[in-house]
């Protein structure tokens, strides 16, 4: 089950997570998206240490659906630099791992 993904991104409200999350699950982008938070970032922007409440997600997709996923973050992502970081799964589930491929499966469900 090499290719299950785990994307990370932060939004800065709970509306936008939910947003962003249910167009990537409907778009068959991501099986599943967990909203955490809100949680605080503390990071260097144009110059300045910004401190900000945000909310995490934790976007279950698979490999060969990240390149279409940046692309839906350009279009969709409030932020004008959004977090995408890409984790490979390294175990788990055989079963949930084989529901993740097949949720985000480009062909007719």
């Amino acid at each position: 089950m090499d290719k299950a993904r785990i994307v990370l991104t932060t939004v800065s409200s709970d509306a936008a997570a939910e947003a962003l999350a249910q167009a990537l699950v409907e778009r068959r982008l991501a099986a599943c998206v967990n909203i955490l938070g809100p949680i605080r970032s503390i990071y260097r922007w144009k110059g300045a240490v910004e401190n900000e409440p945000e909310y995490l997600l934790l976007v279950k997709t698979t490999a060969d659906r990240t390149a279409d996923l940046s692309r839906a973050f350009r279009e969709l992502h409030p932020y004008e630099l959004p977090e995408l970081v890409e984790l490979d799964v390294a175990g788990g589930s055989a079963a949930y791992l084989s529901w993740v491929i097949e949720q985000v499966s480009r062909g007719p469900q």
